[in-house]
């Protein structure tokens, strides 16, 4: 359901005064919530014992059967992790299916049976995968989403610390999202055309959205970019994150850098060397740590990719995700 606001001051920055009691849902998130640091763990070694390892780490609350969901590319894409890197540790994850949405933008993905040809052309045929809206989606509910949009009083608090705008109390996900009791979010950190990046927000936020649905709900009439369009991804991905509660965990590839999505089939080559791997059981963390590994790259290494983050508002994931209480934006990165 789109909430319309009518307000006409603009976002605060983060930090900003809380509007509503938003800690009911966000007792069921993973402990990032809690007081203290999050931890996200790291290995600048990219291989499939590296990811066995890490996600060790953090499957603690995996259980049962297991969606990972992750960005299968465009045909042929450029930039997408190797193939291996995915195998290797899908194999070792009891009861797991890889799971995918159809895609809004013209593209054989946009439908379910030229979507799966791609799959195959991508290398996806060791396991099962899941075109999770294949026979439609669901509606989630955004907790607190409502309260939080309706209690804000300008008068009382002043600017709003959301975009006034079209913003989501629910989202409609791919129909059997909610069939699976786990979901791993597995994902290849880059740039992003509208997003700045792609990270863990990212791959559920626009990856669980039924392609004529949910991700519909997200882009708006136009496609237009900018704060409103990244605070509607932030309030899909806390849809997810609701619905999984302590069932999810996190891990971020950061190698093949490109300012461009998986979802361009002619991505920019990368300038940002390859980092690492981060696991963690917070979504804000996680991404916030792959930020600060990317920001911490020699000036020359990291100016395209900066640029592409900062150029779109990327950042406003972040601030936004702590607004509404996702995760903990201190993290302890503990090596591997």
């Amino acid at each position: 359901m789109l909430r319309r606001t009518f307000l006409k001051d603009t976002a605060v920055a983060l930090g900003g005064a809380a509007l509503c009691d938003l800690s009911a849902a966000a007792q069921a998130a993973p402990a990032a919530a809690a007081a203290g640091k999050a931890e996200v763990y790291f290995t600048p070694e990219i291989s499939v014992e590296s990811l066995r390892k890490l996600y060790a780490k953090i499957n603690g609350d995996i259980t049962g059967g297991v969606a990972i969901k992750l960005h299968t590319g465009e045909p042929h894409g450029p930039n997408l992790l190797p193939i291996e890197l995915i195998r290797g540790l899908q194999a070792g994850i009891p009861h797991s299916t890889i799971v995918e949405c159809n895609v809004l933008y013209p593209s054989p993905r946009q439908k379910t049976e030229t979507h799966r040809e791609t799959l195959k052309t991508n290398g996806f045929d060791f396991c099962p995968v899941d075109i999770m809206d294949a026979e439609g989606d669901v509606a989630l509910p955004i907790k607190g989403m409502r309260e939080f949009l309706d209690g804000f009083n300008p008068f009382a608090q002043g600017k709003p610390p959301f975009t006034p705008g079209v913003h989501l109390t629910e989202i409609k996900v791919g129909k059997t999202l909610p069939t699976y009791d786990s979901l791993f979010v597995y994902t290849h950190f880059k740039g992003h055309t509208m997003g700045g990046f792609g990270g863990s927000l990212k791959n559920i936020a626009i990856g669980c959205a039924s392609g004529q649905g949910g991700k519909r709900q997200i882009h708006g009439d136009g496609w237009p970019r900018g704060a409103e369009f990244l605070e509607r991804m932030v309030e899909s991905g806390k849809g997810v994150t609701d619905h999984f509660g302590e069932h999810i965990a996190y891990i971020n590839v950061l190698k093949n850098i490109s300012v461009d999505c998986d979802c361009d089939a002619h991505g920019a080559k990368p300038t940002c060397p390859d980092i690492g791997i981060l696991a963690s059981r917070d979504i804000l963390a996680i991404d916030k740590a792959s930020i600060d590994l990317v920001f911490a790259q020699p000036e020359a290494q990291r100016h395209d990719i900066v640029e592409r983050i900062e150029s779109r508002g990327g950042l406003r994931q972040l601030e936004y995700m702590k607004t509404l209480k996702m995760g903990n934006d201190e993290y302890e990165l503990i090596k591997l």
